[in-house]
């Protein structure tokens, strides 16, 4: 059995804290190909255009160990039927 890492939300509230563009729609469009056989998702970037805040965005919200429902309310997922069904807390 493998090893399970699960960094919480630290990555996300640091960018959260400084400029940031709205991206969240990309976290609706993962929970609707969750359990699909679609469910093999890739989110593939130019180089320098935000693969890594990409995935610390997707760590927050999918994280277990920490509740990051205020770090996504007023962005684009809070307003989604989806927002907390398969995320966050």
């Amino acid at each position: 059995m493998g090893a399970y890492l699960n960094p919480g939300n630290q990555g996300f509230r640091s960018i959260r804290n400084g400029v940031y563009v709205d991206k969240t729609g990309l976290i609706e469009f993962t929970n609707n190909t969750i359990n699909t056989p679609f469910k093999l998702t890739c989110f593939s970037r130019p180089r320098r255009f935000g693969k890594s805040f990409t995935a610390k965005m997707l760590c927050a919200y999918y994280s277990r160990n920490c509740d990051s429902r205020e770090l996504f309310d007023g962005l684009e997922i809070s307003e989604a039927d989806s927002f907390g069904i398969s995320g966050v807390r």
